[in-house]
């Protein structure tokens, strides 16, 4: 504790303390650290947890290294050896906890293993490191921690000669000059040559009033049109749903009951006494055009 810089920390940012799980999933009694550790800055270990239970024969020494290899070097960054005598019981479990030398950086913890020397081995192993997370690590995770330093924004430097400017612009002194040219063919025509686009104006009017008013025309006649087809579809489907065509009529075969008694009809006198008369009258009509 006496290594441990004394800081004053508020609630917000104070250290925290936890543990990882146990780092070997597998029997190669190998693992990654990478895999172990959780993500945040400012993590020291401040010891190792381990356990196993060793297997061997009673004559036998046997060594067992727990270690973690130096990321940033050459060797160990951490080792603990553990080393069973002639005479000592296999089967014999085992766990201890290592504390270790605070302030080193979580980078320099390379990956971890268990070593076996001598005719034995390991079963049941477990290996958890227990940590400490300093949030200050980072001075500007806080306006709290201590060599804080407020943030100066970065303000860009703008060269004003390489704006853009409108007036130097190709496009636009090309159109300047054509506006005044245009301007200038304007003031030179006459007054007669004005008074004939002004009659030319006024015609092109006049053929867009006729022409709206001839499409006015042809709308309202569009119009009259179809409400005509659709009062006759009404009609047609009024009558198609009350339909008096597909009445039945009662009874059944009509026969005729005219008899005629001669089979051959006289001439009729009237008759040959309206066609007498009406010849001698053509006749004299016929005679009177002769006398005059």
């Amino acid at each position: 504790m006496a290594l441990l810089p004394s800081y004053s920390y508020s609630e917000s940012i104070a250290p925290y303390f936890g543990s990882t799980g146990n780092a070997i999933t597998d029997q190669s009694l190998r693992w990654s650290m990478g895999n172990v550790l959780p993500d945040p800055p400012g993590l020291d270990i401040n010891g190792v947890i381990y356990s196993y239970t060793i297997n061997k024969d009673v004559d036998d020494q046997v060594d067992v290294h727990v270690q973690n290899e130096n990321a940033l070097g050459t060797g160990y960054i951490f080792r603990e050896t553990d080393r069973w005598m002639p005479g000592s019981l296999g089967g014999t479990g085992i766990n201890k906890v290592v504390p270790v030398v605070p302030g080193i950086p979580r980078a320099a913890w390379g990956d971890g293993s268990i070593e076996v020397e001598g005719e034995g081995s390991v079963s049941d192993p477990t290996v958890r490191y227990t940590y400490r997370v300093d949030p200050c690590f980072d001075p500007q995770f806080d306006p709290n921690c201590p060599g804080y330093k407020t943030p100066v924004p970065v303000v860009p430097t703008i060269d004003l000669s390489s704006l853009y400017d409108v007036t130097n612009d190709e496009n636009v002194n090309l159109n300047r000059e054509t506006e005044l040219t245009e301007e200038t063919d304007e003031d030179k025509k006459t007054e007669e040559e004005l008074a004939e686009e002004e009659e030319e104006e006024e015609k092109e009017r006049k053929q867009r009033l006729e022409d709206a008013l001839a499409e006015v025309g042809r709308s309202e006649m569009f119009a009259q049109a179809l409400a005509q087809s659709q009062i006759l579809a009404s009609v047609n489907a009024a009558t198609n749903m009350n339909s008096y065509y597909s009445t039945s009529i009662a009874g059944g075969t009509y026969k005729e009951n005219v008899v005629l008694v001669d089979k051959e009809l006289p001439n009729s006198k009237r008759g040959l006494r309206n066609g007498l008369a009406q010849q001698l009258l053509h006749e004299k009509m016929i005679d009177m055009q002769y006398n005059k």
